[in-house]
C-alpha cells in the first residue's frame, strides 16, 4: 500500500523582484517520515516552509497538505493540524514557560493537559514555574518546540532547530526529534544546512540549490551515492601506473596516491604479488569512501543532480 503524502506541492515557485528564490519545487513528504530539507544557506529552504505555512505566498505553483489542496477557504483548517518553529522561537520573557504555554493553548483551544504533557516531552518540567528570560539559548529552543508541538499536530515543520545551540543542546535536540513519529504518530520537515545533522534524524531527505530540488529520495538511497576505491603508494609511482593500467584496471591520480575502484581482495592481494615482484617498494594500501559531505557538495555545487 502506497504511504501518503502529508506535503506535496507541483511547480512551487517564489520570486522576490527579479530574484528568483524557489524555482518550480516537486517536495513530497511521506507520512510518518522525518523529512531533512537540505540546503546551503540561502538556498530558499525558509521561503519554501513559510509558503507551505501560508506565511508567504507562492508566485506560481500550488501545495497539497493532508491529500487536500492548500487555499484560501481551507487554509485555518489544514493549518490547524500543523506545528511549527520558523528560525528562533517568540516568548514573553516576563513570564514562566508554562505560562507562555497557556497563551498558546488558549488560542488554539487544545486540552490543558497538552501543556504538561509537552513540557515532559522537552524535558522542561522543572523549569515550568521559571521566567522565561532565564532560560538558556537550549531551554528556549526546547520551549519553542514544547509551543509546536501543543494540541499534537499530525505535521511538524521545523526550520533549522538546532542554530545556535551548543553540542549537547544539538544532540538533545535531536533525540527528541526522533522520538515524535513513533511515539505521537507525528511527521516531521526538519530543515538544516549541515547534511551530519540529517544524517542522523531523517529518513527521507530532499537537497535543494539556488531554489531547486537536487535530490529527493530516502537517506538510504542517497548513501547508495557514495563510491568506494583502493589507494595505492609506492616507491616508483609510474611503474605502479603502468603495471595497473596493463593489468586492466581504470586509474586515477591523487597526491602521492594511485586510486583504482573496489575490487576483490582476491585481486588486491594479486597486485600486491606483482608489485613485490618488480621490487616496488608498497608503502601504504587503503580503502577510500567519498563521504556524504561529499556528495552534498557535488550536488550543492554543480548544475547536475542525481
Amino acid at each position: 500500500m502506497k504511504t501518503q503524502n502529508l506535503i506535496e506541492t507541483t511547480n512551487l515557485t517564489k520570486q522576490y523582484g527579479k530574484t528568483l528564490c524557489v524555482n518550480s519545487l516537486h517536495m513530497q513528504v511521506p507520512q510518518g517520515a522525518i523529512y531533512g530539507f537540505l540546503g546551503p544557506n540561502g538556498a530558499g529552504k525558509s521561503t519554501t516552509l513559510k509558503m507551505i505555512l501560508g506565511l508567504v505566498r507562492p508566485t506560481a505553483g500550488s501545495i497539497t497538505l493532508f491529500g487536500s489542496p492548500l487555499k484560501e477557504t481551507n487554509r485555518i483548517r489544514l493549518l490547524s493540524a500543523t506545528g511549527s518553529l520558523i528560525e528562533s522561537p517568540s516568548y514573553y520573557g516576563h513570564l514562566t514557560g508554562e505560562e507562555n504555554l497557556h497563551i498558546l493553548q488558549t488560542l488554539k483551544g487544545c486540552p490543558k493537559e497538552d501543556i504538561d504533557r509537552v513540557l515532559r516531552i522537552v524535558r522542561l518540567e522543572e523549569a515550568r514555574k521559571k521566567k522565561v528570560s532565564h532560560y538558556s539559548l537550549g531551554m528556549k529552543q526546547r520551549l519553542g518546540l514544547a509551543s509546536a508541538l501543543l494540541g499534537f499536530p499530525r505535521l511538524l515543520i521545523l526550520d533549522e532547530p538546532t542554530n545556535g545551540l551548543d553540542p549537547a543542546g544539538i544532540q538533545e535536540m535531536r533525540e527528541l526529534i526522533c522520538t515524535l513519529p513513533a511515539e505521537y504518530g507525528i511527521t516531521v520537515v526538519v530543515s538544516s544546512h549541515l547534511l551530519g545533522e540529517i544524517d542522523q534524524m531523517a529518513d527521507h531527505v530532499g537537497i535543494i540549490r539556488k531554489g531547486r530540488l537536487v535530490f529527493q529520495d530516502t537517506m538510504a538511497k542517497l548513501h547508495t551515492h557514495a563510491t568506494q576505491q583502493i589507494a595505492l603508494r609506492t616507491g616508483r609511482p609510474a611503474e605502479t601506473l603502468s603495471l595497473l593500467r596493463r593489468s586492466g584496471l581504470e586509474v586515477t591520480k591523487e597526491d602521492d596516491y594511485l586510486l583504482i575502484p573496489m575490487t576483490d581482495d582476491n585481486r588486491i592481494a594479486a597486485l600486491c604479488r606483482q608489485l613485490c615482484e618488480q621490487n616496488i617498494p608498497l608503502y601504504r594500501i587503503e580503502k577510500r569512501e567519498n563521504s556524504l559531505e561529499d556528495i552534498f557538495l557535488a550536488l550543492t555545487g554543480k548544475e547536475t543532480s542525481l
